[in-house]
């Protein structure tokens, strides 16, 4: 019964294990908020752009937010339009690898 979920989420760990094959990441925050601090190498696309988001080829994208609840929400959409998509669980709450931006 459960098993749709099953490899839907990783942790950040997972995913900072991951960053050498240089994946692709999209934070579903808003700008200001990606402004202050973001995986390096990661594109901002708001979760309320995030339908129009459009992937080419095979490989998983990864979606992250402040704390995983948007990031799940944009993973939903992105599979209804037929994109493999992995939400980030805890979001950059958890994330304790390199950060990018967020210099005052």
């Amino acid at each position: 019964m459960f098993s749709f979920f099953k490899g839907n989420s990783i942790t950040t760990s997972e995913l900072q294990a991951k960053l050498e094959t240089k994946p692709e990441v999209i934070d579903v925050r808003e700008k200001n908020e990606f402004a202050s601090g973001h995986i390096p190498g990661a594109k901002n696309i708001p979760l309320s752009k995030v339908t129009s988001y459009t992937k080419k080829g095979e490989e998983a994208v990864y979606v992250i937010c402040q704390s995983g609840m948007r990031s799940r929400q944009a993973v939903k959409k992105l599979k209804a339009k037929g994109i493999g998509a992995i939400n980030v669980k805890g979001g950059m709450s958890a994330w304790r690898g390199a950060v990018r931006g967020g210099k005052l």
